[in-house]
């Protein structure tokens, strides 16, 4: 099964230390050369993002930066998993190097489970 995983952060956080990056690059390294990872990236401000949207019929487009939030996405990965268990055990392991190696940093991470073409559209319930 895969999933899909949100890393969320301040915005303005700035730049992580060193030492997670040598980590999390490590972590990375190994969880793609195991085909746990099939893809993770960190994502540009949204400052640089455009947002397209339809309300009331009406399709507007919208440069960043948007409103404020307390949280946006800075980062993503697709995890191949055998279970929710192992996907959020997985995700669980970002936030704890997170917690050693940038001390102070306030995040979370959501995990969503991808459908598949032959499972059909995702129960809404």
């Amino acid at each position: 099964m895969r999933y899909m995983v949100f890393v969320k952060m301040a915005e303005d956080v700035g730049d992580a230390p060193a030492a997670l990056e040598e980590v999390m690059g490590r972590e990375l390294g190994e969880a793609f050369a195991s085909g746990s990872i099939i893809d993770a990236g960190g994502l540009y401000p949204t400052a640089q993002s455009v947002e397209i949207r339809l309300t009331a019929g009406e399709v507007t487009t919208t440069d960043g930066p948007f409103a404020e939030a307390k949280e946006v996405v800075g980062g993503y990965s697709i995890l191949e998993a055998r279970s929710q268990d192992e996907a959020v055990a997985g995700a669980r392991r970002v936030i704890e190097i997170h917690r050693e190696f940038w001390p102070g940093w306030e995040g979370s991470v959501e995990v969503r489970r991808i459908a598949t073409p032959e499972e059909g559209p995702p129960s809404r319930a």
